[in-house]
């Protein structure tokens, strides 16, 4: 079982031209091991994880990107098997995760919704999306200090609100009010529900 996350940037031509850097960044500085990713079509990537993962790096590209004024981005978590195809490249391989992902992501202008997850179990699916939704009502609103705060606590989850402080350039009170405008607690309590649904539905 693995995840493919299928993303673009929303309005992309409307935004500056750092926001191509700012993605590279995030897609390079993913707190997690075994990821493949690929940029494709100027703005849409493509990134292959372990599936337990998947959660903590879409809201880690979203805080990033909305570090950007004006910016934001569409994900689609597609959860499944991985053909055993002979390429290293992410947008060349194939397998049910990548075809959940794809149809996840077809879904989402549809859905209204910048976020969404397709598996084999359309029980997960509904649970999780539902959970998704009401944690968009949070993260859709996430300014670029809030985002940027976010960012730089999951970059940082081993040290302390001073110490995040320190090299943020802020104060440890400014850190503390922006995680919880975000709602940043909430969002990792679902994150870690997210990680022990997965293991107990896909063992």
């Amino acid at each position: 079982m693995i995840a493919v996350i299928t993303g673009d940037i929303v309005n992309s031509r409307e935004l500056p031209p750092l926001w191509i850097d700012t993605l590279k960044e995030a897609l390079s500085a993913l707190p997690q091991k075994n990821t493949k990713w690929e940029i494709f079509r100027g703005d849409s990537f493509q990134i292959e994880l372990p599936s337990q993962q998947a959660l903590l790096a879409s809201v880690y590209i979203k805080a990033c990107m909305r570090t950007i004024k004006g910016a934001d981005v569409r994900l689609s978590i597609g959860l499944g098997k991985k053909a055993k195809v002979a390429t290293n490249k992410v947008t060349e391989a194939n397998g049910e995760a990548y075809i959940n992902s794809g149809e996840g992501f077809d879904s989402l202008k549809s859905n209204k919704v910048n976020l969404v997850i397709k598996s084999p179990l359309v029980k997960f699916d509904e649970d999780m999306n539902l959970y998704f939704k009401l944690a968009l009502i949070a993260m859709d609103s996430w300014s670029p200090i809030a985002s940027e705060v976010v960012k730089q606590t999951i970059e940082n989850q081993n040290e302390n609100q001073d110490k995040i402080a320190k090299i943020s350039g802020r104060s440890q009170s400014s850190i503390s009010e922006a995680l919880k405008r975000a709602h940043f607690s909430e969002i990792m309590e679902l994150e870690k529900k997210y990680r022990l649904l997965v293991v107990k539905t896909f063992k």
